[in-house]
């Protein structure tokens, strides 16, 4: 079968991350991605140490399968191409500041003239419109503004910032979401996604309580959910240990494995009510159970029972996953230099292969693509 999006052509105006982010997801379900870089390229084509030949491990890892044109789109001739480009494209996607947006022409308003259907999608810090729409946006700085670095790490320490670039890589996933809504109702327009925003929206439950009951987010100790108890990771006698009790039937059945079947019946554990009122108590016993055993005996233990608990890994024990090869979450990418390893599509289509192709080349696909900027 052919992938989704074949026969679909996307204009992605991105550098570094987000942008090509969302670029990549569409690309790899089959999109044509016309990556449009500036004469220099994308900054993110020599921000790694590592190398594969000529290709650079970050940019691979968020431009595999694109075309690549040079066009300087401040210049009369880098907007003309650009035009023809857009004329037979279903979408662009951008994600440099509003005004640069704006002064390059990369809005709905201005591309509409080549194409009507035309779907826009700007991915910025704080909306094309709004107080805040010019000031500098990088994930460090919305996982600052938005709660999250204050609700990350444990009570007493500094706020703390996500391991990897949460706030980029989930604009990029909205705007692909955004593109695709607007190309299913079928019709042209802009798509406005705020970086801000996003991580607002994904801050759902948290953002409910104080909304609706006055209830301020604060950090729980060791990685704890707010709400349920015991959920939250606690020592093994050899490391950590992920342990996420979602009801009271599951409750029971640890119980029980534990060694501990007076927890059922004492009114301060009984319950998820109770649990989560008595917190203290109850972390306070759990680990004092769980740190007598390894963290692999805990898991082969409680698992068959259903009980939600994990060792916690490490992105490289991840990679190298039964779960990871068994999904192909882990590509390999022939190039004349050697293989490029990369993280695969998350995305499955039932009866769909997936196909990888290398990153391109700065400016390959110049001389077909763009002859307007010759």
């Amino acid at each position: 079968m052919n992938r989704p999006l074949e026969g679909v052509r996307v204009i992605e105006v991105g550098h570094m991350l987000m942008g090509p982010y969302c670029g990549l997801l569409l690309a790899d379900l089959g999109a044509e991605v016309i990556k449009i870089e500036p004469p220099g390229g994308d900054i993110a084509r020599s921000i790694s140490p590592h190398w594969i030949g000529p290709h650079n491990a970050y940019f691979a890892s968020l431009n595999r399968n694109k075309k690549s044109v040079v066009l300087d789109l401040a210049a009369a001739r880098g907007g003309e191409a650009l035009g023809e480009l857009v004329r037979d494209a279903r979408a662009l996607v951008t994600n440099l500041r509003p005004s640069a947006i704006r002064k390059l022409g990369l809005t709905y308003e201005r591309l509409r003239r080549f194409n009507p259907k035309l779907v826009c999608v700007a991915l910025t810090g704080y909306g094309l419109d709004s107080p805040h729409a010019e000031n500098p946006a990088y994930d460090y700085v919305i996982q600052a503004l938005t709660g999250i670095m204050a609700l990350t790490g444990d009570p007493g320490s500094p706020p703390t910032k996500t391991g990897y670039s949460a706030v980029d890589n989930s604009a990029g996933i909205m705007g692909a979401v955004g593109l695709l809504a607007k190309l299913v109702q079928g019709e042209g327009g802009q798509v406005d996604i705020a970086m801000y925003d996003v991580m607002l929206s994904q801050l759902n439950y948290l953002a409910g309580a104080w909304l609706n009951a006055g209830e301020a987010a604060a950090r729980q100790p060791l990685s704890a959910h707010p709400y349920i108890v015991p959920a939250q990771i606690f020592r093994a006698r050899d490391g950590w240990l992920a342990l996420f009790i979602t009801h009271d039937d599951f409750w029971r059945v640890f119980a029980q494995e534990a060694g501990c079947p007076e927890w059922i019946s004492d009114e301060r554990f009984a319950t998820m009510a109770a649990r989560c009122k008595n917190r203290a108590k109850v972390v306070e016993a759990v680990s004092a159970i769980l740190s007598g055993d390894t963290a692999a005996r805990w898991v082969a233990r409680l698992a068959p029972l259903g009980v939600v608990v994990s060792g916690v890994e490490t992105l490289e024990q991840a990679l190298d996953s039964a779960q990871a090869r068994a999904r192909g979450m882990v590509a390999e990418i022939a190039t004349p230099s050697g293989p490029i390893r990369v993280v695969g599509n998350p995305i499955k289509c039932a009866g769909v292969e997936e196909r990888f192709e290398p990153p391109p080349a700065l400016g390959a696909d110049q001389g077909r693509l763009a002859k307007a900027a010759a």
